[in-house]
């Protein structure tokens, strides 16, 4: 993105209108993506660019200024580990609070910041039967933030759950493995994804998420397989990613 072009998007309004029907479609959008079959009902499908580009910058613009970015300090196997990544928790008046290794995160209105209503509503266009009141927003500043290997299983999303995830900035590797069959205490280190991308493993899997991408994973993914994104390397910038999801009441 030129200078001129982030300087203009800084500087917008700081609610972004979404596209008008004429330039984005979400109906048609979607149907550049692609879906994998990973087996005994677990189900990944991947448009690589559904948002148009230039709304995909307003937007981020808008988030990375402002969302109320924390990073917490997390218990992990009787550690106390600061995460590493920024986030914030956005859900639906009335749903149970969510927990992970410690943490309860403050969740904020919808209303609190608009854009992401606009988001959700073509996210729901372009998924027809899918119903999301929650989200957690993941903020990756640089190619040392990252997330370990993981599994989205919890008891108050169902035993099926759905989740669409939309990147905004820098694109990242999302990698998927399978669970082994007695999951071992797994430690905190980052994904290897160099071991990933050399393999011809069926189940492992690796998805380049770019600016204005949209991944949704399906079935019973989260009950069978594990995600990570590993940190990288070579220096980048800033990742912005929503995962949207839906908490059972």
């Amino acid at each position: 993105m030129n200078s001129l072009m982030r300087k203009l998007t800084a500087n917008a309004d700081p609610a972004p209108s979404t596209s008008s029907p004429s330039e984005f479609d979400p109906t048609e959008s979607v149907r550049k993506g692609k879906s994998f079959d990973l087996g005994h009902g677990s189900e990944v499908f991947h448009v690589p660019r559904f948002f148009p580009a230039e709304q995909s910058w307003a937007w981020f613009d808008y988030l990375n200024k402002h969302v109320p970015w924390s990073r917490p300090t997390l218990r992990i196997f009787g550690r106390n580990l600061v995460q590493p990544r920024d986030s914030c928790y956005v859900a639906a008046e009335g749903l149970p609070a969510i927990s992970y290794n410690g943490h309860s995160p403050r969740a904020y209105s919808w209303d609190d910041f608009p854009p992401l209503k606009d988001i959700l509503d073509a996210v729901h266009k372009a998924l027809p039967g899918s119903r999301f009141n929650s989200l957690v927003l993941n903020r990756y500043d640089g190619n040392n933030d990252y997330v370990s290997w993981h599994s989205d299983d919890e008891v108050l999303y169902g035993p099926t759950p759905e989740i669409a995830s939309v990147t905004f900035g820098c694109e990242r590797e999302f990698l998927l493995k399978k669970k082994p069959s007695k999951m071992s205490p797994a430690s905190g280190d980052e994904p290897k994804s160099k071991r990933l991308r050399k393999s011809h493993d069926p189940d492992q899997h690796s998805f380049v998420l770019k600016h204005g991408s949209l991944l949704v994973m399906k079935g019973y993914t989260q009950r069978d397989w594990l995600h990570s994104v590993p940190k990288r390397a070579k220096p980048m910038s800033i990742r912005i990613n929503l995962t949207f999801r839906c908490v059972l009441q």
